[in-house]
């Protein structure tokens, strides 16, 4: 395994000597002033820091030391911080905790006390993002490729796992980018067709001259360039599954002859006079609202009524609670994964623009923003300037919110989901939520956050926090 790394600050190079040994399970690198440290900070990404408070231009002093500190839990949160201390100077080790300390030690220094404060705080702080991770994983989902903890969401998964079995056509209505298509091909891939083609078609996407051909095939010499014979989608997918995606886009005049084949599971090929039998299963979608373009004569009654057996409503990514920061950081571990970067996370500003953002996009705006802002990032921390979002905006007034025990359940999970987002443990999350761990597990139970490995502290660790 890859060896834990360790930057101390110090400026006494007799110490850093002593350090170069005292750690020989991790990998250290030395800083002696501010501007080093944040250039290895950023460059190496540790995993612990030793930080001497004593440091130049104020080596006599504290000052230097806590203005690293406080840039260190700005730009790394999620990093233990040890801070050293003279003694006598308590006081300075009590504040050093205050700002976000992990623990201290005090000099002269004792090497097997200080290696066994250092293993404590890379041995919590593996224990601490175990746990976080925990929290945040989604619900199991039955769909590859859907990853939410939303509970409609959840509905909707489960609906598609039970209509996979069966081969009755079913209409996918909602906006784009919310993921009609892996929904699709989920019906395909949970049913007895899945060993057969899944073809999908947008009909939007395709000039209306040539839509026609595309579905049904066309014959030699059926019209000018039709050099040979050409089987169409339908007849490609026969055994399978045909997805006809933005289906409200289809023309008018097609509308009749799919309807037919609905009717009869029967096609002609473009210039063709031989009927040919195709057994496929039909799932369409669209982001109209049929219904309107049955009132307007766009599109007709009759094949809507064939096309929608049954209708799956897939809600927009802001209305999926939680959802978009779930998602942001799986992406990111993704994106950051094939470019080679060691990003650790989204800032608070980011944080609060992703949950803030409207996601006209959905999902699919939310990968382009998050891709981009892993390959551009500057710091460890992705900010919302690095995803091109703006200041969040104040959530409009709904109607259901009026509902006083809905409202306070939505606010009580929102600040959870927030609070886990901001922290680097559940002791954090904690603080900042204002209870107790113990009432934190019991909070992300009652919310179905996933499972939280409860567990005692590291024997001998220092206390850091309020909780009760």
């Amino acid at each position: 395994m890859t060896k834990p790394k360790l930057l101390v600050i110090e400026d006494d190079a007799g110490l850093c000597a002593q350090y170069r040994w005292a750690f020989p399970g991790c990998r250290t690198i030395f800083a002696s002033d501010r501007r080093q440290a944040e250039v290895l900070g950023k460059r190496e990404m540790p995993d612990a820091v030793l930080l001497d408070l004593g440091l130049p231009p104020d080596p006599e002093g504290v000052s230097e030391g806590f203005a690293v500190l406080e840039m260190l839990r700005a730009g790394f949160p999620t990093v233990p911080v040890v801070v050293a201390t003279g003694q006598g100077q308590r006081t300075n080790a009590l504040r050093a905790i205050a700002l976000g300390a992990y623990d201290f030690y005090e000099k002269p220094v004792d090497i097997a006390v200080l290696r066994t404060v250092v293993d404590r705080a890379l041995r919590m702080r593996d224990l601490e993002e175990e746990n976080v991770r925990l929290a945040q994983t989604p619900r199991t989902s039955p769909i590859q490729g859907i990853i939410t903890a939303d509970e409609a969401m959840l509905k909707i998964c489960r609906t598609v796992e039970r209509l996979g079995g069966v081969a009755v056509p079913v209409l996918l209505l909602g906006e784009s980018g919310t993921g009609k298509e892996a929904l699709a091909r989920a019906l395909h891939d949970m049913g007895p067709r899945a060993s057969k083609p899944f073809v999908a078609i947008n009909c939007a996407a395709i000039p209306e001259n040539l839509l026609e051909s595309e579905l049904f095939g066309h014959e030699k010499g059926a019209f000018t360039g039709a050099v040979r014979q050409v089987a169409g989608r339908i007849e490609t997918a026969n055994g399978g599954t045909l997805f006809l995606d933005e289906i409200g886009e289809m023309p008018v005049g097609l509308q009749s002859k799919l309807l037919r084949f609905l009717q009869d599971q029967v096609i002609e090929r473009v210039g063709g006079r031989v009927s040919i039998r195709v057994d496929v299963r039909i799932v369409s979608a669209t982001n109209q609202v049929l219904d309107q373009q049955v009132d307007s004569g766009k599109f007709r009654g009759d094949l809507l009524y064939r096309l929608n057996g049954v209708t799956v409503r897939i809600p927009p990514l802001r209305d999926r609670t939680g959802d978009p920061l779930i998602l942001a950081r799986w992406m990111l571990a993704r994106w950051a994964r094939e470019y080679g970067r060691r990003l650790r996370g989204f800032d608070a500003k980011a944080i609060d623009a992703i949950a803030a953002h409207r996601w006209p996009g959905n999902v699919r705006e939310l990968e382009n923003r998050v891709r981009r802002a892993a390959l551009m990032a500057e710091a460890p921390m992705v900010t919302a300037e690095d995803l091109e979002l703006s200041a969040p905006e104040l959530p409009p007034v709904v109607e259901g919110d009026l509902d006083l025990r809905a409202a306070r359940m939505r606010a009580e999970r929102e600040a959870i989901d927030r609070a886990l987002a901001r922290s680097s443990g559940l002791a954090a999350a904690a603080r900042l939520l204002g209870v107790s761990r113990p009432t934190l597990y019991g909070l992300l139970e009652n919310h179905g956050l996933g499972p939280v490995r409860q567990r005692q502290d590291v024997p001998g660790a220092p206390s850091t926090s309020n909780d009760g």
